[in-house]
C-alpha cells in the first residue's frame, strides 16, 4: 500500500511494497536474505540498516537517521538539499496496548507495520517550515555545536486521522516510533560548555498544510 497526498507530495509506503515496487529513483537487489537498496543523489535518505521479518534491509546511499556535520560548508550543502530534495525516513506503526502479563516489566510498544515516509523538501509549505525551523535552531543555541531534531510525528498523525492507515491497524492503541531524523553540528570550539551539558538540543515539527 502506498499513500499519496497529492497536495504536498507526501507519500507513505509499506516496506514490503517499497521493496517490490521502488520509486523510479531507487533500485533494489536481493542477496539471499539481504535487500540492498540504491538511490540516486536527487534524494535524501535518513534510514539506518534494519530487519523486516527474516530479511536485512540496507539503504546503501543513506545518510543515517542521525547526520553529523563538522563545518559550515557541510551544513550549507545539507540545508540546500533539505530545501530542494525528496526526503525518505523509516517509521514504525506501533501498538501501545501492553498485555497484563507484561505490565510488571518495562516493555517496548509492539511494532505492527514499518513504512517508508517520503516528504518533498521543495514543496513550498514544507520548505517554509524547514527554513523557519533551521533558522530558529541556529539562532537559539548558545554554543558552537548543537543538534536539531526534525519531528515528523504530526505528519504521521494527520495521515492516520485521515484514515489512510490499514483498517486492521486501527483497532489497536496506535503510536509512532522513529518519527524523526536528527542533524548534529560539531564545531572545533575548545570550550563548548552549552553543548557538553546538553543545552544545545533543539527540535521542531513539520506539518501537513494543504495549499
Amino acid at each position: 500500500m502506498t499513500i499519496d497526498t497529492q497536495s504536498n507530495g507526501t507519500t507513505m509506503t509499506e516496506v514490503g511494497q517499497f521493496l517490490k515496487n521502488p520509486p523510479g529513483s531507487f533500485t533494489v537487489e536481493a542477496f539471499g536474505s539481504e535487500y540492498r537498496v540504491h538511490c540516486s543523489e536527487e534524494n535524501l535518505v535518513f534510514i539506518d540498516n534494519f530487519r523486516s521479518g527474516d530479511c536485512d534491509i540496507v539503504f546503501q546511499n543513506s545518510l543515517g537517521r542521525k547526520l553529523k556535520m563538522h563545518n559550515l560548508w557541510e551544513y550549507t550543502r545539507m540545508r540546500k538539499s533539505l530545501l530542494s530534495k525528496r526526503i525518505y525516513v523509516l517509521v514504525s506503526r506501533c501498538d501501545q496496548n501492553i498485555p497484563e502479563s507484561s505490565k510488571k516489566e518495562p516493555s517496548e510498544p509492539k511494532v505492527l507495520q514499518k513504512y517508508v515516509l517520503s516528504i518533498d523538501g521543495g514543496n513550498p509549505m514544507i520548505k517554509w517550515q524547514m527554513e523557519r525551523g533551521l533558522d530558529w535552531a541556529i539562532s537559539s543555541v548558545a554554543g558552537e555545536s548543537y543538534r536539531v531534531e526534525i519531528d515528523l510525528s504530526e505528519i504521521l498523525e494527520s495521515l492516520g486521522a485521515a484514515g489512510v492507515i490499514a483498517e486492521n491497524l486501527m483497532n489497536c492503541n496506535p503510536t509512532w516510533k522513529d518519527s524523526s531524523f536528527t542533524l548534529k553540528y560539531y564545531s572545533d570550539a575548545l570550550f563548548d560548555f552549552p553543548h557538553w551539558f546538553g543545552f544545545s538540543k533543539r527540535s521542531f515539527k513539520l506539518r501537513l498544510i494543504n495549499t
